[in-house]
Parts: C-alpha cells; structure tokens; sequence
C-alpha cells in the first residue's frame, strides 16, 4: 500500500459500502483462507456507525457465509473512533489521523495486534497479528470503496484540513 492518507474524521471516512477481501493464515499450520463481501458503515441514531461484514469465507476447499457486526463511536478525541463488538464490549480505539494506527486487543492469553492503514480516499487495510496458546494468525483485509464517486466530505479530506498528506488516486 502506498504512504498513509491521513483522515481527521475516521467516522466521516469510513460511512459508505466497502467491497471486502481477507486473507487468513494460519502460520502454524501453512493453511490459508479467504473472505470475499462487502461491509456497510451506517449511521447510529445515537451517533457513530454500525459496521456490518457480510459474504463468504473459505477455508480448506469449502465455502460457508460468514458476517459480523461492529460499532464504531465516537471516540474521546475528536476525528477518532471507539470500537466495540455488537455486544458493547471494547474492542479497540481508532485514530487515523496519521494514516496509520496500531492497535492491541487481549482475547483470552492471545493478543491481537491490528495496523489500519489508509492508503487514498477509497482504500484502507487492516493486518491483525493474532498470537498466543490457541492461535498463530495473520489476517490481511483490504477494502475498497465501492462507490468511488461517494467520496468523503470535505470534512473528511486531509487537504480540507490544512493537511500536506498524500493525495489519493
């Protein structure tokens, strides 16, 4: 991917539709596999975005639907996101500000280690390290907006912002 876009609105960016494209290995065993489907970012009544992953997921030859659903709000800084599962439980901030962002999330004795990187106005990827007792993974997700022309506001755009980031494609 290219040098990181920065994005001053992480909730202004990501609201759309995202065609989605994970990869999965499982570094222990050599096993990879694949999922293939879109993720919307809709508004919350309350404020923030209700992220919802469908499609389906392939691993050793067979392919079964798979979903999840996320909500990101507001974050304590402003331009910056707290992510949670569906259930409310924390998750991981977010802060793109930079066009990069490492995040830490303890499940259980495995730690997972995600790096979002935005690389233009329609494209970002998220790299989780899952490592511990239970799991030795890698997942890579790329998603691409699916509307080019649906393109942040102004308000999400670095060079609106005073910023001297990259511009996109």
């Amino acid at each position: 991917m290219s040098e990181p876009w920065p994005v001053p609105n992480v909730l202004v960016f990501l609201a759309g539709r995202w065609r989605t494209v994970r990869t999965v290995r499982d570094l222990a065993s050599g096993l990879t596999g694949r999922f293939e489907g879109d993720t919307a970012f809709d508004a919350l009544e309350e404020g923030g975005l209700l992220s919802h992953e469908s499609g389906a997921f392939t691993w050793q030859g067979v392919t079964r639907p798979a979903e999840r659903t996320l909500r990101y709000l507001p974050g304590s800084v402003p331009g910056t996101a707290d992510v949670r599962f569906a259930d409310g439980r924390p998750f991981h901030g977010l802060d793109l500000s930079s066009g990069r962002h490492v995040a830490d999330h303890p499940c259980a004795a495995d730690l997972y280690r995600g790096e979002f990187t935005v690389g233009g106005p329609d494209r970002w990827r998220t790299v989780w390290r899952v490592g511990g007792p239970a799991k030795d993974l890698l997942l890579t997700t790329d998603y691409l907006r699916e509307t080019p022309d649906a393109r942040p506001t102004a308000e999400a755009s670095p060079r609106s912002a005073g910023s001297s980031g990259p511009a996109g494609p």
